[in-house]
């Protein structure tokens, strides 16, 4: 609270008064423009990040590779250059060997928000994803940017059909990355066992981490 100015003169007085309210204006003003544009000097927290030409190429899934050795010849790519935010995208078909259809599937998204701080809005939105989506688990991942959150959701049972899906959702600074993959059991084919839950999620949180240190490098 700003301090009370007592004034009991004239010209003199109303002087002392209006420079102490200029004073708390100013210094209010300061303390807002810090907070809605994360510094001082008025710029994006970007973190020295820049997004790939194509996130297919730029991104590291080298984890994955073991299981799904056959390269997808046509991923899906796209770029967004704005002032507000940029943002690139990629979704690839994984294939075990000798699959000529996709096995699984895996994206990774990386935006870099140029205007406005996504902080409250990521944690809203993955902190409490399993509260407002029936079925699924969050939880929090140390050591990998600022926040990050993993979601899952596992409906395999034995070989009958089922589900494997996981989200590593990541924030640093005022920057976003996610990387999902999924699988439907009934079109993974029955010479071999999908790869655990544990293991997909374990490859989730190697490759974000290879691929945030290769976006800012």
């Amino acid at each position: 609270m700003p301090p009370v100015v007592t004034v009991r003169g004239g010209g003199a007085g109303r002087a002392v008064l209006w420079a102490a309210v200029g004073a708390v204006v100013a210094s209010a003003a300061w303390a807002a423009g810090v907070f809605l544009t994360g510094g001082k000097d008025g710029g994006a927290d970007l973190r020295g990040y820049a997004t790939p030409a194509s996130m297919c190429s730029g991104a590291d899934y080298s984890s994955f590779t073991g299981e799904y050795p056959e390269k997808d010849s046509a991923p899906t790519h796209t770029s967004l250059k704005e002032r507000a935010l940029e943002e690139s995208y990629c979704s690839l078909g994984l294939k075990k060997t000798g699959s000529s259809y996709a096995d699984a599937y895996l994206s990774m998204q990386l935006d870099l928000h140029k205007s406005t701080d996504p902080a409250p809005e990521f944690t809203a939105t993955w902190k409490n994803y399993a509260s407002s989506h029936t079925g699924y688990d969050t939880d929090p991942v140390e050591g990998v940017g600022d926040e990050a959150y993993l979601i899952s959701q596992d409906t395999v049972t034995g070989s009958s059909g089922g589900s494997r899906y996981a989200t590593l959702a990541v924030r640093d600074g005022w920057v976003t990355y996610l990387m999902t993959y999924s699988l439907y059991l009934t079109s993974y084919g029955t010479d071999k066992d999908p790869p655990t839950l544990t293991e997909v999620t374990g490859w989730l949180k190697t490759d974000a981490k290879a691929t945030l240190k290769r976006l800012r490098d």
